[in-house]
């Protein structure tokens, strides 16, 4: 069950912001059911605006369902992370819901100072950001070597401003392509007239 590990991930996070707490207080008692297909999460909302993991007889105030292909699209897109989803249920609860996963952020520097003091916290997570930058940097350099390749080299793909030119050859083509058969056809009918009067 996956109830209890996400909730305790949950409240570490919403014992670090009192706003998002208070912000969950209002809706004291409601439950949410979290359902990903093969995966389905519920949760109830304590009294202190902490989170619960609740039974499957609770009566549910809103069902947020996600499909497992949109989870990369909103772990990378969290400002837009409720535009992926179907939410079912309760509009109010579902906004707060919304902001929280909007606004809520892990402070891993915080969490590690506290095991290996400050200094050392800070350089880890600098170097792990830095880590992270280069390596998309890199993926991102590799993708546009490749496609020179593809582009340049083997000529496998093509621009698409020389998709854009060959198609307006294309119609040009077309279109001189037609004018030519209507003046051949003037010229037929005038032949074919011009020997119907001998």
């Amino acid at each position: 069950m996956i109830s209890s590990p996400a909730s305790a991930a949950i409240n570490h996070l919403l014992a670090q912001e009192s706003w998002a707490r208070n912000e969950l207080m209002r809706h004291a008692g409601k439950t949410a059911v979290f359902d990903a297909g093969l995966a389905t999460l519920r949760l109830k909302v304590a009294g202190d605006g902490m989170v619960q993991p609740a039974g499957a007889d609770e009566p549910v105030h809103v069902t947020i369902r996600v499909k497992l292909a949109d989870v990369p699209m909103i772990l990378q897109h969290r400002d837009r992370a409720f535009s992926y989803v179907q939410i079912e249920g309760d509009a109010d609860f579902a906004n707060t819901i919304s902001r929280l996963s909007e606004n809520l952020r892990w402070e891993a520097e915080d969490d590690l100072a506290r095991l290996i003091g400050d200094i050392p916290a800070t350089r880890l997570v600098a170097t792990a950001r830095s880590v992270g930058a280069t390596a998309a940097a890199t993926q991102r350099k590799l993708a546009e070597n490749v496609a020179e390749y593809l582009v340049e080299e083997r000529a496998v793909l093509v621009r698409p401003q020389q998709v854009a030119e060959f198609g307006a050859d294309v119609t040009r083509l077309r279109d001189d392509l037609e004018r030519l058969s209507k003046r051949v056809e003037r010229l037929a009918a005038g032949t074919a007239s011009g020997g119907g009067s001998r």
